[in-house]
């Protein structure tokens, strides 16, 4: 599918269909990326962003791995990473079919991508078919169990953009009606595009978001937002995050 809409339209048909990369660097971005650090194998050789949009993350791990790579499927966001990141190694693809070798890179990155492409179980296997042995994918996606669908709902053929409340918690066929342009994953629907590949499970949570246009809104809420709900990952709550936070690693 190619599109001629401009990348400022945020909250059109391509956004509901891909949604939207990041376009700033804010503190939660920070944050995961201090969660994709903390996993990453050691040497990190090569790193692949699988989704890379304007190349915030290809930017972000270029100075913590020897060669940083980037794939995306919309050609308008590629070339603006090119500007950010010029001697990043970036290539127009999709993430279920990588244009790489079997056994080429020791980290793969996977932020917020899945629930977009078109068959995410292939997506998992080429993951899975390019880590070399030891290589960790660190993946997040949306969380099936967080109170809002933030990639909006459609109603009655037209997408109103916005969190939606408790979509995520109806019955597929009704949740499929309202969302059908964006996946939510259970924690087995997540782990089970895994399942007959060569990976093993690091490490698998839920994370709450980070709150960054409140806190640039409302400084104080944002503020005590962040403080409650990081401290409800280190409890059973946990679950009602907005995204997981999936590790797995070649074996």
């Amino acid at each position: 599918m190619t599109t001629t809409e401009p990348i400022s339209d945020l909250h059109g048909a391509r956004a509901a269909l891909r949604g939207n990369p990041s376009f700033v660097w804010r503190a939660g971005q920070e944050r995961r990326l201090k969660m994709i650090l903390d996993w990453s194998p050691r040497p990190l050789r090569r790193a692949l962003v699988d989704g890379c949009g304007v190349g915030m993350y290809v930017k972000a791990l270029q100075p913590h791995a020897t060669e940083i790579y980037g794939i995306d499927i919309e050609g308008e966001h590629l070339e603006r990473a090119v500007e950010m990141v010029p001697d990043a190694y970036l290539q127009l693809a999709r993430g279920e079919e990588l244009p790489y070798a079997d056994n080429f890179f020791d980290l793969i990155l996977s932020h917020e991508v899945l629930e977009h492409v078109q068959d995410d179980r292939h997506a998992a296997a080429e993951m899975a078919r390019t880590l070399r042995p030891g290589g960790r994918a660190v993946i997040f996606v949306p969380n099936r169990l967080y109170p809002f669908e933030t990639h909006g709902h459609y109603w009655e053929g037209e997408y109103h953009f916005g969190n939606t409340p408790l979509i995520n918690y109806l019955p597929d066929p009704l949740r499929d009606r309202l969302a059908p342009h964006v996946r939510a994953y259970t924690r087995w629907g997540l782990l089970d595009l895994f399942v007959g590949q060569p990976v093993r499970v690091l490490h698998h949570t839920q994370i709450f978001p980070g709150y960054d246009n409140i806190v640039h809104r409302r400084p104080q809420m944002g503020k005590w937002l962040r403080r409650i709900t990081y401290a409800l990952e280190q409890s059973p709550l946990a679950i009602l995050g907005i995204s997981h936070f999936l590790v797995v690693e070649k074996v």
